[in-house]
């Protein structure tokens, strides 16, 4: 797999102030350039951008994900896990509105993953989770494979 290449998203939102507050004061994403409708926020190494759009927000179906209704459309990033907790217990204290709580998913399994759902202020939907074992985000319970034990070949037959 190459390097990754930043994202560039953009989503509506209702009120650029409560944006910012929640973008850049919340979750301390950098701000990059703006103007009257518009913000560009650095997201975990991404760009995101606001547009002021009142009457563009989506309405919101949800999709049964390991016992939990999962919103849709929703984004996100993959964290390391000492960041996903520290960016969890932020959340927790500021009184975040979760849709999904900060919880383990598919705990046992190769996709078991700590995840959790926010509203941002204009009611977009915000993924966040982490893997104790990153190299885990695309692995398969078929496509299971010990990077340690490489398959052996045999000569002759």
């Amino acid at each position: 797999m190459t390097d990754p290449v930043p994202f560039h998203l953009a989503l509506p939102v209702s009120d650029l102030a409560a944006a910012r507050g929640f973008y850049g004061g919340l979750l301390g994403c950098r701000e990059g350039r703006t103007d009257e409708g518009w913000i560009d926020f650095e997201f975990f190494g991404h760009q995101l951008v606001t547009h002021l759009a009142p009457q563009g927000l989506r309405t919101r179906v949800t999709n049964n994900v390991d016992g939990e209704a999962v919103p849709v459309p929703h984004f996100g990033v993959v964290l390391p896990w000492a960041e996903w907790q520290r960016l969890a217990d932020a959340l927790k204290a500021a009184a975040a509105p979760f849709l999904i709580e900060p919880t383990i998913r598919f705990e046992g399994k190769v996709g078991e993953q700590a995840t959790m759902f926010v509203l941002d202020p204009s009611g977009n939907v915000l993924e966040f989770k982490s893997f104790k074992d990153p190299d885990r985000l695309f692995a398969t319970e078929a496509g299971r494979r010990d990077k340690a034990a490489p398959p052996v070949e045999s000569e002759g037959a």
